[in-house]
C-alpha cells in the first residue's frame, strides 16, 4: 500500500480553502511513493462550515470521481502536525483501499444492507452527539462486527460564529451523504489491516474502588463505604461541607470500567478500556454521588483529574506501541520518549510503514490544554513520524464498544 494523499487548509471561503487543500492532495500524486487513484475519502470541517457541509461534498465528488466519502464537522480538525480551532478549516486525507473492502454504511444504507458476503471486521464511526440511546446504537454496531473493534467519534459543534446570533451550528456527520441524527461511517473487510489505540487524558487521584451500591447514576456506596465520603476523603477534603467543598468538585471527573478490566496501566494511569465522566451531583441524604453515566454494581471507578502531563505521556505511549507494532526492530521505548524533546522532526524519522493515520480527539484537549496551538498533533508527528494524517475533535470518542472522554483514538493503515 502507497502514502495516502493528505492536505489541510484554512480560508473564509469554503470552497477556497478546500481547492487550496485539493491541490496540496493532487501535489503529491507526482511522487513515486504516494497512490495515484483514490477510493475511500476522509473529510473534516471545522464547524464554521458546518452549514456548507452538503456543498463541500458535491465539490470533492466532483474532483474525485468514483470516490466514496466519510467524515464529520468538529470544533476542530486535526492533521499532520497541525490543528486548526476557532478557524474555517478542513482536513483531507485520500486512499486507495480495494473496493471490495470497504462499505459505507448510514441510517439510509445499514451496516449489513449491502451486497451479501460482505463480512465487516471492524468499523469506522461518525455520529451526532445528540442521538438518543447513542451508547446502545454503538454496542450494537460493534456486535455487527466479527472484531467488535469500532473507532471515531461524535461530531461537535459550537454556536455558529458566522451568524452572529448564537444559532447552534449543524452537529453534521458525512458518509456518501450529509447527515443529522445517528451514526455512519465505513466498515472494513477482514483483509484491511488497521492498528488502533486509547489515550488517555486523565490522572486518577485516589484508589481504584468497586461500586457496591447504586441507583441508576447515583453511587451510594464504595467498597462498602458511603460513596460521598470516600469521594471527600480521596479528594483531601475531609471535615469540610459538601456545599464548601463544590467548586473544587467540580474540578472531579470519575473513571469508570468494567470489573474484567485492567483500571490502571503502567505508571498508575487509567487502562485503555476507563471511561471518564464528569460528576454531575451531591445526595447529601443518601450520601451518593451523581455522575454522567450508570454505575452498577461491580463497576470499578477512581477519582480523577485531567493532566497535562499525563496526557503528553500517554499520548507517546500509544505512537510507540503503535510504531513497535509496525516495526518492532527500530524502535525501543526509551527512543520514544527522548523524541518529547526539542528539535526532534518527524520527518527524519526511518522505516515509515504507515499509509495514512486517522486521530479523534476530545474537544477538551486540543489548542491550550497541551500548552501550545498545535502541541497535542506534534506530539503525535514526532512519536509516529511524517505520515498522512487527517482527523477530528469530538464531543465524545469511541473505541471498541465503548464511547469515550477526554481520551484520544488514533488509528493507522500500515502500508
Amino acid at each position: 500500500m502507497k502514502m495516502f494523499l493528505h492536505a489541510h487548509a484554512t480560508h473564509p471561503d469554503a470552497h477556497m480553502a478546500l481547492a487550496l487543500a485539493a491541490a496540496q492532495a493532487e501535489a503529491q500524486r507526482a511522487s513515486s511513493d504516494a497512490i495515484t487513484h483514490p477510493t475511500l475519502g476522509w473529510l473534516y470541517l471545522t464547524d464554521h462550515f458546518a452549514a456548507q457541509a452538503d456543498a463541500l461534498l458535491a465539490d470533492v465528488q466532483r474532483r474525485w470521481p468514483g470516490v466514496s466519502w466519510v467524515g464529520a464537522v468538529g470544533v476542530g480538525i486535526a492533521a499532520n502536525g497541525a490543528e486548526y480551532f476557532d478557524e474555517p478549516a478542513v482536513s483531507l486525507l485520500l486512499g486507495d483501499l480495494p473496493r471490495d473492502r470497504f462499505r459505507v454504511f448510514s441510517g439510509v444504507r445499514p451496516l449489513g444492507g449491502g451486497p451479501a458476503g460482505f463480512d465487516a471486521a471492524a468499523a469506522q464511526v461518525h455520529a451526532d452527539p445528540n442521538t438518543s440511546e447513542l451508547a446502545e446504537l454503538i454496542s450494537e454496531l460493534a456486535d455487527r462486527t466479527s472484531t467488535g473493534y469500532l473507532f471515531g467519534g461524535l461530531a461537535s459543534a459550537r454556536a455558529d460564529a458566522t451568524s452572529g446570533q448564537g444559532w447552534p451550528a449543524r452537529c453534521v456527520h458525512i458518509a456518501d451523504g450529509v447527515f443529522e441524527g445517528g451514526l455512519s461511517g465505513v466498515a472494513f473487510g477482514p483483509d484491511v489491516a488497521i492498528v488502533s489505540r486509547v489515550t488517555q487524558g486523565c490522572q486518577p487521584v485516589g484508589p481504584v474502588r468497586h461500586v457496591t451500591a447504586a441507583d441508576r447514576n447515583v453511587v451510594l456506596a464504595l467498597d462498602g463505604e458511603p460513596a460521598l465520603e470516600c469521594l471527600l476523603r480521596d479528594m483531601n477534603i475531609n471535615g469540610r461541607e459538601p456545599r464548601e467543598a463544590l467548586p473544587r468538585l467540580r474540578q472531579t471527573l470519575v473513571g469508570l470500567s468494567d470489573p474484567q478490566d485492567a483500571a490502571l496501566a503502567r505508571g498508575g494511569q487509567f487502562g485503555t478500556d476507563t471511561r471518564v465522566r464528569h460528576l454531575v451531583g451531591l445526595d447529601p441524604a443518601r450520601h451518593g454521588i451523581a455522575i454522567a453515566d450508570l454505575a452498577p454494581v461491580g463497576t470499578q471507578l477512581a477519582f480523577c483529574r485531567r493532566d497535562t502531563e499525563a496526557a503528553r505521556r500517554d499520548l507517546v505511549r500509544i505512537c510507540t506501541e503503535i510504531r513497535e507494532e509496525l516495526e518492532p526492530e527500530t524502535l525501543s521505548l526509551e527512543t520514544a520518549l527522548a523524541m518529547q524533546g526539542h528539535g526532534i522532526d518527524g520527518a527524519t524519522h526511518p522505516a515509515r510503514r504507515i499509509a495514512g493515520a486517522i486521530y479523534v480527539s476530545c474537544a477538551g484537549r486540543g489548542g491550550g490544554h497541551f500548552g501550545a496551538p498545535s502541541a497535542e498533533l506534534a506530539i503525535v508527528r514526532q512519536a509516529l513520524g511524517d505520515v498522512p494524517l487527517a482527523g477530528f475533535f469530538a464531543a465524545g470518542e469511541i473505541a471498541r464498544h465503548h464511547l469515550y472522554g477526554y481520551t484520544g483514538v488514533l488509528t493507522v493503515f500500515p502500508a
